[in-house]
């Protein structure tokens, strides 16, 4: 028998302490990890939900110049930043932003219909933020990281004989240990990912009080720390001029040829101070990429050395590729959701194990229940009202997520309140299919639009695989019942003819 390596005690508290924070954490975790799971789909999603747009990677810097000329002309001058987003292979559209406003760029250069992809953004703001606002919200989503490391960590120390077990997974016995196996079967073979999401996740709303403290001790201002970290800004004053946009790709060009331009950025527009700032993702490597500045006229001022800088800098722009993983194609944001959903598994099946050994049922069973079936479906019906309605907002999200939540405490039976539930977004997501086929035809087979109502379709028929196993394993208690019943009358009429028919 071989020998336990950490003490007994060590091994409780680690227990108490990981199914503790479990608990804590529990619905906040599922909902973010579901949501960042959906997330790294994000190009594919907004595609989907303005599937008639025009796409093609082609684009003619010299039409981008006139636009980008035409809208520093037409407007004031507290213009501010104009952004100018540029097709890539995930996200083949081009459109431009401006005061609050975003609209696509047809083949001519002019402006098309606005960019309405806001099903997606609320999707993302859920798993950024929460819907809070943003500071408090990714605070709050950053300190969810941290305790999923910690959770991490005391699910390994608390659990000595998780590698050996690696292996075991009992399921289809619906019992404690079928959720046991997967709680620690998903959390052992996903525990590299999920500690990359975790640490990943944390650093982007600890950065700016790291910042902080990182003033604090060198005595440096946040500008000088932010310059630091993102390069110097060039500082201009010169007449306002003609932007020389398609000068700056030529020159981009010569300076870097191997670079794929994603955004370009004229700040300070219609300013003596503006400059021409041109992003753009490097091949082969991990940072989101890296920036190159241009004067008005096209001339190139330098890069903000994200590329090439030190390596402290290439590590913090290497964060956003690592947590969504766009990096390597569609395989790895595959990989990616995958995994989230792993996670997201291993979230609800941590809360599942702890209500199953407390041996009796109440309403946090019934809540619990309304939180995990309740949730995907009221991320439906914003996408319903979007689609439809061209409307959608996360005070919908959770004005849908409380009635079902109170229905399933007055419900008082967590496997009904499953069922229904289930029996209800089988309902809204054929509706949002099918909406989505009427309002876009044949462009709901597009390419990404068909990868996300597949998806769908996928989803559904889980939906009816499980509230169809649900009807029969009720069908299956009922005859047991009846059968006992009509064994007792059996016995109890074969007693009676014993005692001569006296009762």
């Amino acid at each position: 028998m071989p020998t336990q390596l950490l003490p007994p005690k060590l091994v409780k508290k680690q227990l108490a302490g990981h199914s503790w924070t479990g608990l804590m954490t529990g619905a906040l975790m599922y909902l973010v990890c579901l949501t960042g799971a959906l997330c790294v789909f994000y190009p594919e999603l907004q595609r989907w939900e303005q599937a008639d747009v025009r796409e093609s990677l082609e684009y003619d810097p010299a039409l981008l110049e006139e636009s980008l000329n035409s809208v520093v002309a037409g407007s004031g001058a507290d213009l501010g930043p104009v952004y100018i987003y540029l097709p890539y292979q995930a996200y083949p559209r081009l459109y431009l932003w401006a005061q609050e406003e975003s609209r696509f760029l047809d083949s001519d250069g002019s402006a098309g219909e606005p960019v309405a992809a806001h099903w997606t953004e609320f999707l993302i703001n859920m798993h950024v933020y929460l819907t809070l606002p943003r500071t408090y919200g990714m605070i709050l989503v950053s300190a969810l990281g941290a305790m999923l490391c910690a959770l991490i960590v005391s699910g390994f120390l608390s659990h000595p004989g998780l590698i050996k077990e690696a292996f075991k997974l009992r399921l289809g016995s619906g019992t404690r240990l079928e959720q046991v196996d997967l709680h620690n079967r998903l959390s052992v073979w996903g525990a590299p990912f999920h500690l990359l999401i975790a640490v990943t996740g944390a650093y982007f709303g600890l950065a700016l009080p790291m910042l902080a403290a990182l003033g604090a001790i060198s005595g440096k201002s946040q500008e000088e720390l932010l310059t630091d970290v993102f390069g110097e800004t060039p500082v201009l004053e010169q007449q306002v001029s003609r932007v020389r946009l398609a000068t700056a790709f030529e020159n981009l060009g010569q300076v870097d040829p191997d670079a794929e331009p994603r955004r370009v950025i004229l700040h300070n527009a219609g300013t003596p101070r503006q400059y021409i700032e041109i992003a753009a993702a490097q091949p082969g490597r991990m940072i989101a990429g890296e920036n190159y500045h241009f004067s008005p006229a096209g001339e190139y001022l330098g890069s903000a050395g994200l590329r090439d800088g030190e390596s402290g800098r290439q590590v913090v722009f290497s964060m956003f590729n690592l947590h969504t993983g766009h990096f390597g194609g569609f395989v790895v944001k595959l990989l990616y959701a995958v995994l989230g959903l792993a996670i997201t598994v291993v979230s609800v099946t941590g809360v599942n194990i702890w209500l199953r050994k407390r041996n009796r049922s109440d309403a946090i069973n019934d809540l619990w229940a309304g939180t995990v079936w309740g949730i995907p479906l009221a991320l439906t019906i914003p996408a319903i009202t979007q689609i439809a309605f061209q409307f959608t907002s996360a005070e919908l999200f959770w004005l849908s997520l409380t009635p079902m939540l109170i229905y399933s405490a007055r419900l008082g039976d967590e496997r009904r309140v499953k069922r229904h539930l289930q029996s209800a977004s089988i309902v809204a997501v054929a509706a949002l299919l099918g909406i989505h086929l009427v309002r876009f035809g044949a462009a709901a087979f597009g390419p990404s639009a068909i990868l996300v109502n597949g998806s769908l379709m996928l989803y559904l028929a889980y939906l009816f695989w499980s509230v169809a196993k649900s009807l029969r394993l009720l069908d299956s208690v009922a005859a047991n019942r009846l059968s006992q019943r009509r064994n007792r009358a059996t016995i109890g009429g074969v007693d009676q003819r014993l005692r001569g028919g006296r009762p």
